[in-house]
């Protein structure tokens, strides 16, 4: 994950998971001593929000951007654009935008799309095989050709976070590779990252496309 461009731009169907990876994700980038920020660019979907997580990461080292009446108002973004601009902006940042989950939630981040020079960042598509509008290859396409349409980007590389929550197998996860690997072919762009939660990672296969990526549940409590 740290060799990934500076800019990581995370998009994902509604219930993909997307959320939960960005939020491990600059986690794991702080406890690398990088100097990270995350940006909840979501305007479509009012819960599981990675500004709800603010204290966690704030603690952590990682720089969170909100809401301007703070992280727990469900705020469009665009009243706190200037402040995206920064880590956007600053090289010295690693820096997470966290998508709503359609075409729609992506018009969030269309405004930015001179910073997304080919090379110079990553955009990567969380599948959830198990959501029902991405559960074929032409369902994922279809997702991924909107928003890219919408941003004005490509999708440089795609997660397989094929899950059923905390009951989720290692055959669950399998599941989704295969449908995966399938987009990855067509599209000619990498798996990066496989995710699983942190208590299976070692019973998963250790030739797989793309990094095994374990996965903390923060997003939901324990008894979610």
């Amino acid at each position: 994950m740290f060799n990934d461009k500076r800019i990581r731009v995370i998009i994902g169907h509604y219930g993909s998971g997307k959320t939960e990876f960005a939020v491990n994700y600059v986690m794991r980038l702080a406890e690398n001593g990088n100097k990270v920020a995350i940006a909840d660019m979501d305007i479509v979907n009012p819960y599981f929000r990675s500004r709800e997580k603010a204290e966690i990461m704030t603690a952590a080292g990682v720089r969170v951007i909100s809401g301007s009446l703070g992280h727990h108002a469900n705020l469009d973004l665009p009243m706190v654009s200037a402040e995206v601009m920064s880590p956007l902006q600053d090289h010295s940042f690693d820096f997470v935008m966290d998508v709503g989950g359609d075409s729609i939630g992506a018009r969030s981040i269309a405004r930015f799309r001179s910073y997304f020079v080919p090379g110079d960042y990553d955009m990567f598509c969380v599948i959830n095989r198990y959501r029902q509008d991405t559960q074929t290859v032409e369902g994922v396409l279809e997702h991924i050709r909107s928003i890219e349409a919408t941003v004005g980007a490509k999708v440089t590389g795609l997660i397989n976070n094929t899950h059923l929550l905390r009951e989720t197998s290692v055959e669950d996860v399998l599941y989704g590779q295969e449908l995966v690997e399938a987009v990855s072919k067509e599209l000619g762009i990498p798996i990066k990252y496989v995710c699983i939660l942190e208590k299976a990672a070692h019973q998963l296969p250790s030739d797989l496309n793309g990094e095994v990526f374990p996965i903390k549940m923060y997003m939901r409590a324990d008894w979610m």
